[in-house]
């Protein structure tokens, strides 16, 4: 005779073992999701204190580069960091007008320097080779590759380009060029506005009448296509309308209001506020933006969201899927900082 036969009344027993089920299947999923959430914040504190990867290869002397630090003090005015997954084809033109941009400011004004971080986030097609072309027709000193070996995520390319920049602000872009790289000119100004402010109030505090430069104080300016959504609206299908509305709802849950479109490819953040922010974050995939969002404000780092020219480039990677793997990993935020299982550097 089964346990069941305890009960007179069949459905009691059946509903029982239901419940019961359920109960140790919702147990199992927290006990899973919690254990992830630690292994992944075990894996960061393991990072964090880890080398950096050494050299840059240059292609044209075949001498290795020393990778600079994102602790090191600022040798250029902007960074650009370009992740790039299988870009062999789009990847050419954002750079060509990317260059073509920076050549042209850099001749106006003598005290603009810069660089271009590509980072190949383990392509398969020929990325890399592209990208090398490029520092052979601009010189290692402007243009960098970093080859990741294997796909990690747009996030930890992006993560990997800052930690190795030079620049008194950094940029981030996509390698399919749909923003305007003229609108960068957007956020550096709002950017310097805004810092300007804590300058004023910083410096009065400083001893013997030193005082800070851009890149000392924290400020992040995001990108935004927020204006453009009415339009998107209309020409998207209501169901893609429908899981991008409901993503924003939980973005919102998540990381709050203040940046209603924290996807956007295109921020831009002082070399102080980019320190704290990359070695800080821990998502690799999908929700890292929300995730800059979220430590900007626990960690009191000023950000503004700024409206900026971008259109659609036919090759995008964001598939239906992709909106389960963003939930799942806004899930990670919420219990990884909430329950206070990742910890914060300040």
């Amino acid at each position: 005779m089964g346990w069941w036969s305890l009960f007179p009344d069949p459905h009691l027993a059946l509903s029982l073992f239901l419940s019961s089920l359920a109960l140790i299947l919702a147990l199992g999923i927290a006990a899973f999701f919690l254990e992830y959430v630690r292994k992944i914040g075990c894996k960061h504190s393991l990072e964090r204190t880890a080398a950096l990867d050494a050299f840059f290869e240059d292609p044209n002397s075949l001498k290795k580069v020393p990778c600079p630090s994102i602790f090191d003090p600022a040798e250029k005015y902007l960074s650009l960091i370009v992740p790039a997954y299988n870009e062999e084809h789009r990847l050419p033109g954002a750079l060509i007008e990317t260059i073509n941009y920076l050549q042209q400011r850099s001749a106006v004004e003598k005290s603009f320097s810069y660089e271009v971080l590509i980072v190949d986030d383990g392509s398969t097609d020929r990325t890399s080779q592209v990208a090398f072309d490029f520092v052979r027709k601009y010189k290692i000193d402007n243009v960098r590759v970093i080859l990741l070996g294997r796909n990690h995520g747009k996030g930890e390319a992006i993560r990997k380009g800052m930690l190795h920049s030079r620049g008194e602000l950094l940029l981030m872009l996509d390698a399919d060029g749909a923003t305007k790289v003229t609108d960068l000119e957007k956020l550096e100004t709002q950017i310097r506005a805004l810092a300007k402010k804590d300058k004023d109030n910083l410096s009065a505090a400083m001893p013997n009448g030193l005082s800070l430069k851009l890149s000392d104080i924290e400020v992040a300016a995001f990108g935004s296509r927020a204006h453009l959504e009415k339009q998107a609206l209309a020409t998207r299908k209501w169901y893609r309308n429908l899981l991008m509305k409901g993503f924003h709802l939980v973005v919102l849950l998540t990381a709050g209001p203040g940046i209603r479109d924290t996807q956007c490819g295109f921020k831009m953040f002082t070399r102080a506020a980019a320190r704290k922010l990359f070695t800080n974050i821990r998502l690799k995939r999908w929700c890292f933006d929300v995730e800059l969002v979220y430590l900007c404000k626990h960690l009191g780092i000023p950000m503004i969201e700024v409206s900026v020219t971008w259109s659609e480039i036919p090759g995008s990677k964001v598939r239906m899927t992709s909106i389960m793997h963003m939930l799942f990993e806004l899930i990670l935020i919420r219990l990884g900082y909430g329950l206070g299982i990742w910890k914060i550097y300040t």
